[in-house]
């Protein structure tokens, strides 16, 4: 570090610093690696992790610039020490040092300058509609800076330029706003000693216009914009305005970091000049397109200019022209070399216009291929034996693209993003790359901004990175040219991934996602086509693929059971088969396979479904990788039982039914040897019925544990656990005791979420056949008990008007009906009361137990031919019926007026719906006249209690007929109470 009692060295602004060692510090900009051996003056300065900070409140030191607002005044020796400008910020800084080195080459861009210069130079006065402010934007490279430094120059030198900033990325507070005022004012009052008096005026006002607590917006108006304007209002500058209005070049103000301090800068600037519109100023500004100063600047007010579109390909030309003649006119051995080859004009014209057309308009790239055909490098060859190289491109630039890589190879992140650049199917912009390799915009943008002379970065991070050279992909996807920089193509299952990662985003139209949407499959595709020597080692990524795909999909019904068969299958199937071995739907089959089409093949011509990778298997047969995914063994006697069910079947042969002949003794060899002996003794039919009968056994002493199995083998679409319990009113954890029992034949879950289905559909085969089942047959009349269980949930869901409804309410709000249609319609009257009866054992509330009752009675007694003939039995049923309904009436609970509640609720919404029309007549007697009459006061009682207001006044009943309109289609309770249903008289 050198002799501590050294001379301490004035920095570049002339401020001594005590702090700093005799031997300075080096520092070394991000992007450039240009080493600055001494630093006078540090604030807010970057040293990798480090932040060096001005304020005294963290080091202990005092602030000038507090100790300026504490005083009483600000005397003119103090004023430019307490200002502290960043001095390497201006157009004359040292350009080797500190960045940007540009420079418009002589010849070149002289139309855009001219354009600039001809907006500068137009009076305020007599052009009131030209804007004061330019905005030039484009992509890295395209020569921004060099603009600005031409501008700036030709200005300074004419003494009209009131100041200059040159905005660079990391490199302290010339990426930052803390500083830019008072940097410009600095500057101001150099360029303009006329605003001297004007500032010191306005800071011994105002001492705190100095700190870093004033807003920008505030310094600018204060320091330069007011001060500039009384120099101007009292004539202290009008020799020099007579050649035109001042000018303030601000470059690359998109690698500011604050973001929200450009916003304001330009914004307050457009207000500035809105209140002051003869202020005779102007402001030059250049940047790329980031939206935070798009919005700011593409507004009326504001010249805009692409220099994109201004066609660069004659000023590459002269450039390229210019350079090589210069180069062979100093270099006498390159001169020599020319002339003893007789080749004249070096290079020649067509070679030139050849070059020209590679470079595609980048300045950078221009001077980048430029000195790797001139100057001496490691591969000893000579600018003219190397200017061919260049002209082939392919693979002549390699020895450049190997250079220009080595700058950025050092840099976290830098294999992913270039490889990730290599093999993209197409390109993405900057922000896209980002959100697609879960990286931050600096990080990608500091590995591109040193890659600017082969990679086309461009003016926004919305549009899309592109190579300079097409020759650049080839060059890193061929490991022999590229070697320690090659984009190898297993990078394609990490993209693969990563696709996988961002297209979970919902209804996200990001690039990224979009491009993870189409394209995961793609990668994936490439790296399952490698041979295995390329594939290098993919477990981690490739687990963690597998693992983020099938997570995504595993909520899907009968997922595990296709899954699993696909993997342990010996031969592939179609989706057909897969969906007859299981005894399934093709399109559940097919919707499980859809979800997984990134890993798994589906052959468009056979159909056959197959693994897009020999991983997968690995991955899926591994217990310690795949988890909860893990194919068990056990599974194959699952397929074994699904072969031996469609093996006896008489149908046409199928491609299921031929795996099944062929495979089902290579699925029972996974039994046990006393198993195999038991089974193959045994009827196929009586094996299947052997295999569910014990099964079910390990549970039946269980609670719960007939309904559970019933109403699982009942259910029209599976539902989960806990819609399980929810539909039968007990609780999860006594389904999972169940379910544990006989996870053999029915697959369980481990999500309570997760469907429950059974293994296969002959196990309700089993279950509904009374003969081969015994104790665990389920009747067609329980169809009436899950009628019930729907009820009770469907008719909560009514009575709460509730909007969000779980999945087994659901369920019930669709289905309640289904069942009910299935239970045997040819039932008596008698028969369903005795069954209705057995319900009441079941967990009810009692309002829905009689309000059930009644409609299904209700439904069964109107039901079959409408000229039958009504016994006086039927008419004591019609009676019972009656009396549920004002059983139902007496025992609501709710506290809701009646008009709001299930009585004004159509039968078809309650679970009942009915189409038939007619009239049934038939003589009563007065005694069962006189029953139904008692039932239909009790009717009228309950409701009047609830609802006093009610109206409706019931008619008499007839003493020698009963009338009953079958007319009931939308039907409510209340219209059965009233005249029409039970008591109404005949015409």
């Amino acid at each position: 570090m050198g002799d501590s009692s050294a001379k301490k060295s004035p920095g570049p602004g002339g401020i001594s610093s005590p702090d700093l060692p005799s031997g300075g510090v080096n520092i070394y900009y991000n992007y450039s690696n240009c080493q600055i051996n001494n630093v006078g003056h540090i604030e807010n300065a970057n040293f990798g992790d480090v932040r060096v900070d001005h304020d005294d409140t963290r080091r202990g030191g005092s602030d000038p610039l507090k100790t300026a607002a504490e005083g009483q005044g600000v005397s003119g020796s103090e004023l430019d020490a307490i200002l502290t400008p960043i001095s390497d910020a201006s157009y004359t800084r040292n350009r080797k040092i500190s960045p940007p080195d540009s420079d418009c080459f002589p010849g070149t861009r002289e139309g855009v300058i001219q354009g600039i210069t001809d907006w500068v130079d137009s009076p305020v006065l007599f052009n009131p509609d030209t804007p004061h402010v330019f905005w030039t934007h484009g992509y890295v490279g395209c020569g921004k800076s060099s603009v600005s430094q031409a501008v700036s120059q030709r200005y300074g030198g004419k003494g009209r330029l009131l100041g200059s900033f040159f905005f660079y990325r990391n490199s302290g507070d010339r990426s930052r706003m803390v500083r830019f005022a008072v940097t410009l004012a600095s500057q101001m009052m150099a360029a303009v000693p006329a605003t001297k008096p004007f500032y010191k005026t306005a800071v011994e006002a105002d001492p705190t216009l100095l700190t870093r607590g004033t807003s920008l917006s505030t310094q600018m108006e204060r320091l330069v914009y007011q001060p500039f304007n009384a120099a101007v209002k009292r004539g202290l500058i009008l020799k020099t305005l007579f050649q035109g209005p001042f000018l303030v070049v601000v470059d690359g103000l998109d690698e500011c970091e604050d973001k929200l301090e450009v916003k304001e800068f330009i914004e307050h600037l457009l207000d500035f000049f809105k209140r002051h519109p003869s202020t005779p100023l102007r402001f030059f500004i250049t940047s790329r397109v980031e939206r935070h100063i798009e919005e700011c600047l593409n507004v009326a007010g504001v010249r805009l200019d692409d220099l994109v579109a201004h066609g660069s390909d004659d000023d590459i030309l002269t450039f390229l022209e210019t350079s090589f003649r210069q180069r062979v006119e100093k270099d006498r051995v390159l001169a020599a070399e020319v002339q003893s080859n007789g080749i004249g004009q070096w290079p020649t014209r067509d070679d030139l216009k050849t070059l020209v057309h590679h470079i595609g308009g980048s300045f950078i790239f221009a001077s980048a291929l430029f000195k790797y055909i001139v100057e001496p490098s490691e591969d000893g060859l000579t600018p003219t034996t190397r200017l061919p190289l260049a002209l082939d491109m392919n693979p002549g630039l390699d020895g450049l693209y190997t250079f220009t890589l080595a700058r950025s190879q050092r840099l976290h992140h830098f294999s992913n993003v270039i490889s990730t650049l290599a093999l993209l199917f197409q390109p993405l912009s900057i922000t896209a790359i980002t959100e697609l390799l879960g990286l931050r915009t600096f990080e990608v943008l500091h590995i591109l901004v040193n890659l600017q002379a082969i990679v086309h970065i461009p003016g926004t991070d919305e549009r899309p990175v592109t190579f300079c050279h097409t020759s650049l992909r080839d060059f890193l996807t061929t490991e022999s040219r590229s070697g320690r920089f090659f984009a190898p193509p297993s990078h394609h299952l990490y993209l693969s991934y990563r696709c996988s990662l961002v297209q979970d985003e919902p209804e996200s139209e990001k690039a990224a996602t979009l491009y993870g949407r189409g394209n995961c499959g793609n990668h994936f595709e490439k790296f399952a086509r490698l041979p295995p020597y390329l594939q290098g080692s993919f477990l981690e990524t490739v687990d963690a693929l597998y693992a983020l795909i099938l997570a995504r999909s595993q909520s899907l019904v009968h997922f595990f059971d296709v899954l699993w068969t696909v993997a342990l299958l010996f031969e592939p199937l179609p989706i057909s088969g897969i969906a007859q071995l299981l005894g399934l739907q093709a399109s559940a089959v097919s919707g499980v396979l859809s979800s997984l089409q990134v890993i798994i093949y589906i052959s468009s011509d056979t159909s056959l479904v197959s693994f897009r990778h020999p991983s997968l298997y690995d991955y899926l047969t591994t217990e310690s990788r795949s988890e909860c995914f893990f194919a068990p063994p056990s599974f194959h006697r699952h397929l074994f039982y699904c072969c031996l069910a469609l093996r006896d079947e008489q149908q046409t042969e199928t491609a299921a039914t031929v795996y099944s002949i062929v495979h089902h003794t290579k699925h029972f060899s996974f039994f046990s040897t006393s198993e195999q002996e038991q089974l193959a003794a045994s009827p196929s039919l009586q094996i299947l019925d052997a295999f569910y009968t014990p099964a079910l056994s390990k549970a039946q002493h269980l609670p719960h544990f007939s309904a559970i199995i019933s109403t699982i083998a009942s259910l029209i679409v599976p539902l989960s656990i806990a819609g399980v319990a929810e539909l039968l009113s007990i609780d999860p954890s006594e389904v999972v005791q169940v379910l544990v029992n006989i996870q053999a034949i029915i697959n369980s879950p481990g999500n309570n979420d997760l469907p429950v289905t059974m293994c296969h559909k002959s196990l309700r085969d089993f279950l509904t056949t009374e003969s081969r089942s015994g104790p665990f047959f389920i009747s067609p009349s329980y169809q009436l008990q899950m009628s019930y269980y729907c009820f009770i949930l469907k008719l909560e869901h009514l009575l709460n008007k509730t909007q969000t409804t779980s999945p087994a309410t659901q369920y019930s709000v669709q289905h309640c009906r289904d069942h009910w249609m299935k239970y045997p319609y040819s039932t008596s009257g008698q028969s369903l009361f005795l069954e209705l009866g057995q319900l009441s054992h079941l967990p009810n509330q009692t309002l829905s137990y009689h309000l059930f009752s009644f409609t299904r009675a209700f439904f069964t007694l109107n039901w079959g031919d409408m000229h039958r003939p009504i016994s006086q039995q039927a008419f004591g049923d019609f009676t019972r019926c009656a009396e549920f309904l004002a059983l139902a009436l007496e025992c609501d609970p709710t506290e809701a007026e009646l008009q709001d509640s299930w009585l004004y609720t159509s039968f078809s919404v309650l679970g009942m719906n009915m189409h038939t029309y007619g009239t049934h007549r038939f003589k009563v007697r007065q005694e069962q006249a006189t029953a139904l009459q008692r039932i239909v006061d009790r009717m009228s009682t309950a409701m009047r209690a609830k609802c006093p207001n009610l109206s409706g006044v019931q008619r008499p009943i007839d003493n020698d007929m009963f009338v009953l309109d079958k007319r009931i289609g939308l039907w409510t309770p209340m219209d059965s109470y009233h005249v029409r249903f039970f008591v109404h008289l005949p015409s």
